[in-house]
C-alpha cells in the first residue's frame, strides 16, 4: 500500500486530511511541521509522497520541504497545498503537484492516484 506523510501544522486540518487520504485507499503517517517531516523521512524508506502545506511555522515552509525531498529523496512525489497560494507548475519541482485550499476526498484521491501511478 502507497504509504503517504501529511504535513500541517493545524492538528484538526491535518487530522481530517489523513482521514481523507485514508479513505482515498492509502496509509498515512503525520507531522506537525516540516522539521517533523524531515525527522520521520530520515527515519523512513516507505514513504512515497508527501502532502505539506506550504504555509507553516519552523525552519522550513512547505515549498523548502519540497525542495529537500526533491534533492535527498528524488523518488519521493510532493503535493503541496494552501489557501493563501496558487502555484503553478513551474513554481514546482518536477513532478509535484498543487492543489488549493479547501480540498476533498474526491481532489485528493484523485491527485494521490496520479502520483502513485
Amino acid at each position: 500500500m502507497t504509504l503517504v506523510l501529511v504535513v500541517e501544522d493545524e492538528f484538526l486540518i491535518r487530522m481530517n486530511t489523513v482521514e481523507m487520504v485514508e479513505e482515498a485507499g492509502y496509509a498515512a503517517l503525520e507531522a506537525a511541521n516540516a522539521d517533523e517531516a524531515i525527522g520521520v523521512l530520515d527515519r523512513r524508506d516507505d514513504i512515497a509522497i508527501v502532502f505539506t502545506d506550504i504555509n507553516m511555522p519552523g525552519s522550513m515552509n512547505g515549498l523548502e520541504l519540497a525542495e529537500a525531498i526533491a534533492d535527498s529523496w528524488p523518488h519521493i512525489r510532493v503535493v503541496l497545498t494552501s489557501g493563501r497560494f496558487i502555484l503553478r507548475d513551474e513554481d514546482l519541482p518536477d513532478n509535484d503537484r498543487f492543489i488549493l485550499k479547501p480540498f476533498d476526498t474526491g481532489q485528493i484521491a484523485n491527485v494521490l492516484h496520479d502520483l502513485a501511478a
